[in-house]
């Protein structure tokens, strides 16, 4: 939560436990009608014990969660980002199909596109 909070600027929506499950929902102050459900991997009941280890495997390597968000400055979002130590994957880059981007890691391993249009 305080990557979310504190690294991005997120306001945190609900902090909810519920049946064992503890989940937190947090989004951009200025877009109330955006949120992200933070909660642990693999805790889904339906799944089984094979699938939540596949999911933490693949949550290890950054490979399972996405989370991609729009920017009019990315070059700033990522100096921000930088600056609070955030896992960084990629600089920003000009990509050939017209936009600038930045990813990044959370602490639990979801990658974090940052998509400025061009």
């Amino acid at each position: 939560m305080a990557f979310y909070r504190d690294t991005l600027g997120f306001e945190v929506r609900n902090d909810v436990e519920y049946g064992g499950v503890h989940w937190i929902t947090v989004g951009p102050a200025d877009q109330p009608g955006t949120s992200i459900v933070l909660y642990p991997p693999g805790t889904d009941p339906g799944i089984t014990d094979d699938e939540r280890q596949t999911i933490m495997e693949m949550m290890a390597k950054g490979t399972y969660g996405h989370v991609h968000l729009a920017s009019a400055d990315v070059d700033g979002v990522f100096e921000q980002l930088q600056a609070g130590d955030a896992d960084v994957v990629q600089e920003p880059t000009d990509q050939p199909y017209g936009v600038r981007d930045c990813a990044f890691r959370d602490p639990a391993g979801n990658m974090i596109r940052i998509i400025e249009a061009r």
